[in-house]
Formats: C-alpha cells, structure tokens, sequence
C-alpha cells in the first residue's frame, strides 16, 4: 500500500506522528508533506514530534513548494491520502479546488481520482464559513474526521489517546492497528 500524508498548519502535530508510526509499522509506503504553517506550529508544540522525527518516518519526503513532485500527478498511483492535522486553511482549500501548494495539489488529485481522502480535523469551536467548507470538501468525496478519542477503552495516558485517533483513521483505509481496542471487543 502506498499512502501520501500530508501535515498542515494546524494543531494536533502529534497525531501526525502517532499515524507515522503506525504506518511505518506496518509497511506501508508513506510519501509526506509537510506545509510551512505545519513548520511553524511544530516549534510552539512542545513535546511532539519534531520535523526530523516525522521524516525519518516517512519512505519519501516532498518539498511543499515542490508543484512537480510525483504525487502532484493523477499518474502517480496511490492508495489515497490523507491531512492530519488539517488545518481550517488546508479544508478551504480542499473544498474550493485551491491547489497553490503540493499539499493541496496532491489533495486535489486524490479527489480527481476519486481516491480516498481523509482530513483530521484538529479546530474548535467551528465557525460557519469551516462547517460550510467540510460539506463542500464532503461533498467532493473526502471523508471528514475529527482527532476526538473515545474514552470507551479506559485510555492511562497521551499515547493510547493518540492510538485511538490513530487506529480510526486508519480503519478508512482498511487498515488495522494492532492494538486497538473495538467498541465491545474484549480482546486487545
């Protein structure tokens, strides 16, 4: 399986972590984007991944800037992609069909070839103009997700809060993170 991830601006940098490892756990070919706002946020996240923690996950690393990288092309084969977090600016994007970075642009090919989509939202409270922007990007064919963790499975700490988020991303994909406790499942 050959994934492309994408990182924005917004907050919740260490789910994009957190998807990394397990995508890297598991063998899937992973080809990230990083945005410059998602740069910029890394740094007043203290205590999440680092830019070099993220990368060092990934099979290949593009440049956002990069308008001609391989998953700029409908060509370019994947499996689908997917934004964790994604910021309010990135879904605007998305749903308007903005495709000024290779984020947006690698989103907007997934969408052209109606592949899977994922975007982990990470904003609250949600204005009207982000709610209008998630039925449009829907409305597209992206999945909408928000980084809210269940609390069903009894988590003790960060990590098993991050797993949770995690393992519901990946379940769009149907991918399954070992692990991961299911609404009534007895077994881990």
């Amino acid at each position: 399986m050959r994934l492309v991830v994408g990182v924005s601006g917004g907050s919740g940098i260490p789910y994009a972590g957190s998807i990394l490892r397990a995508l890297h756990a598991l063998g899937v070919e992973t080809h990230l984007i990083v945005t410059s706002g998602a740069k910029r946020v890394m740094t007043a996240e203290a205590g999440g991944p680092t830019l070099a923690d993220l990368t060092a996950l990934a099979h290949t690393v593009h440049d956002d800037r990069d308008l001609a990288a391989s998953v700029a092309s409908g060509s370019f084969r994947t499996d689908g992609m997917l934004v964790v977090p994604c910021s309010a600016g990135t879904l605007a994007k998305v749903a308007g069909g903005f495709a000024d970075n290779l984020l947006s642009r690698a989103a907007h090919v997934t969408l052209k070839e109606r592949r899977p989509l994922v975007l982990v939202l990470r904003e609250d409270p949600l204005p009207r103009p982000m709610l209008t922007n998630m039925l449009a990007a829907h409305d597209a064919g992206a999945t909408l997700m928000t980084a809210s963790p269940g609390f069903y499975h009894a988590p003790q700490d960060v990590e098993e809060l991050l797993h949770f988020v995690t393992a519901r991303v990946l379940d769009q994909f149907g991918l399954d993170v070992p692990g991961f406790r299911r609404w009534k499942d007895s077994g881990a």
